[in-house]
């Protein structure tokens, strides 16, 4: 007979709540993982970036699941576990459109923007197919011991003694469990936010944004117009997290190896409201429409999903933690796809409260411990929001646009090479966020691109103010001219600034020998 009493209750059996069950029953916990649905299922939040898998790497390490290493670059996971669908990442990839315009040849790449995250496809990133990847870690924590139940319907919550009971029912016959400790994994506006009715507030300096989205099959390659001509790209444009920015928003367009292809819209609330976005697939022709060039490629397109519109984009409790419960970051706020953010901070987040499970569990100083980890998550997410809602107000200046993502790509790379020396020290919060010269770099320059439009000398200034800021940090080439707007990852870069991250030539060579970034 199964036992209705566990020490810890995951709520959502996404990816963050799979993985937060798999670590717990490692640590020894008696875990319990809720479902409101049911695999495999479809869900969006899904191109990794290097910090990601280098987070994802950690917790496989640290908690000893081998079977997540080969999920963590593109080769590993083809050679493995190639039955579960992916896409390829090499990095980032940018064009800027003017609405109702096609988009025009481009020889001097002046509308484009190319970031390199990996110098070749072996050790790639990737875009995780959610239905495959989130099914997978399911299975997984099932094999480890913890105690799956989906299709739980009327889940409801109330204190009990020193912990919680859940009411509810599964296949029309009630539920009811107790646990010492709550996980919510559910997402934004999940489980805890609407059983307890929490509080929350909208970010500071972001705008009120809304998405429409489905995945679709029949999508065509870039057209001929987007033709980056020579030299040739540090890597196929399509290769990539495709970014088509636009005045007031843009186009995600995520490419997986099962000929389906992610794509949505993230848009402000007033071109939301000129796009009659909450339509849905009308909604989503009108914007083709008004995006010629990319209309091409969805020509003959078709959703293999209804189309989900969300009316408000951006979230953030009021509320992270309390006596015995937790929200993940996913839960505690969203901000915005753009930049992939959401997935590493959703990792930091639970390897921070794997930590406190493993060092604070019932002791006095577990509270404590959770207060900290809820002031830590706050202070990335709105450091976050602080950066996206910069690059909102430039949607229509695309080389101020431009200059601001060297902030995040700086910030990532550092914090990446520094990781992986072992010097998590140096990069203890997301984007560098503890570090009081860039926090407050990045805060200057915020400020000065939504106080409304530059000059185009304003904006020349502005561009190097923002180089000489992120040159104590710049680790990849993002400082050199001479490669704008397309910036390729070179081993070579981070040879030559191991004096940044305090680390000698030999330091950097056998890091990059263990993690198999050096020459072929």
């Amino acid at each position: 007979m199964k036992s209705n009493h566990f020490q810890i209750a995951v709520v959502g059996a996404g990816f963050g709540g799979a993985l937060t069950a798999m670590i717990a029953r490692r640590l020894g916990f008696s875990v319990v993982l809720l479902e409101r649905g049911r695999h495999p299922r479809f869900a969006i939040g899904e191109s990794t970036t290097p910090l990601t898998n280098l987070l994802l790497e950690e917790i496989a390490d640290g908690f000893s699941l081998p079977f997540l290493r080969p999920l963590c670059k593109w080769g590993s996971w083809q050679r493995e576990r190639p039955e579960l669908a992916c896409g390829l990442k090499r990095g980032f990839t940018f064009y800027h459109h003017e609405l109702d315009r096609p988009f025009a040849p481009d020889p001097e790449h002046r509308r484009q923007l190319m970031v390199g995250a990996s110098p070749r496809d072996e050790v790639a990133d990737t875009h995780w197919y959610r239905p495959d990847f989130d099914q997978y870690l399911v299975r997984e924590a099932e094999r480890l011991g913890v105690d799956y139940r989906d299709e739980v319907g009327g889940l409801e919550i109330s204190e009990f003694r020193e912990g919680w009971q859940f009411h509810g029912q599964r296949h029309d016959v009630p539920l009811e469990i107790t646990a010492d400790f709550v996980i919510d994994a559910t997402g934004p506006r999940g489980f805890l936010h609407r059983a307890w009715q929490l509080p929350e507030e909208p970010f500071a300096g972001l705008p009120p944004t809304q998405a429409l989205f489905s995945h679709f099959t029949g999508v065509a390659p870039l057209p001929a117009c987007f033709d980056p001509g020579h030299p040739a790209p540090p890597f196929p444009p399509l290769n990539a997290a495709v970014h088509h920015v636009f005045p007031g928003g843009w186009v995600w367009v995520l490419t997986f190896n099962n000929s389906i292809t992610s794509a949505g819209v993230a848009v402000t609330d007033a071109l939301a409201s000129d796009l009659n976005l909450a339509e849905g697939a009308p909604a989503w022709q009108q914007l083709l429409h008004r995006l010629p060039s990319l209309g091409e490629m969805f020509q003959s397109a078709q959703a293999t999903v209804p189309f989900v519109h969300q009316p408000r984009l951006a979230f953030q409790s009021t509320r992270l933690t309390g006596p015995g419960w937790a929200q993940l970051p996913s839960a505690a706020g969203v901000i915005d796809p753009l930049l992939s953010t959401g997935f590493p901070l959703t990792l930091l987040g639970i390897t921070r409260l794997a930590r406190i499970l493993e060092l604070h569990w019932n002791r006095p100083s577990f509270q404590p411990a959770l207060e900290n980890y809820a002031r830590q998550t706050r202070s990335e997410l709105q450091i976050t929001a602080r950066l996206v809602g910069a690059l909102y107000a430039t949607m229509d200046r695309f080389e101020v646009f431009k200059s601001l993502t060297l902030l995040y790509f700086a910030a990532a790379s550092y914090s990446e090479s520094a990781r992986r020396l072992g010097k998590t020290h140096l990069v203890d919060s997301f984007l560098l966020g503890n570090n009081p010269a860039f926090r407050s770099a990045l805060d200057e320059f915020c400020t000065a691109t939504t106080n409304g439009p530059l000059s185009a000398p304003e904006a020349e200034s502005l561009a190097s103010r923002i180089r000489a800021a992120i040159a104590p940090f710049d680790v990849a080439g993002l400082t050199d001219q001479t490669r704008d707007p397309w910036y390729p990852s070179d081993v070579q870069d981070l040879l030559e600034n191991g004096a940044k991250l305090d680390a000698s030539r030999a330091e950097i060579m056998r890091m990059l020998e263990k993690c198999g970034l050096g020459a072929e």
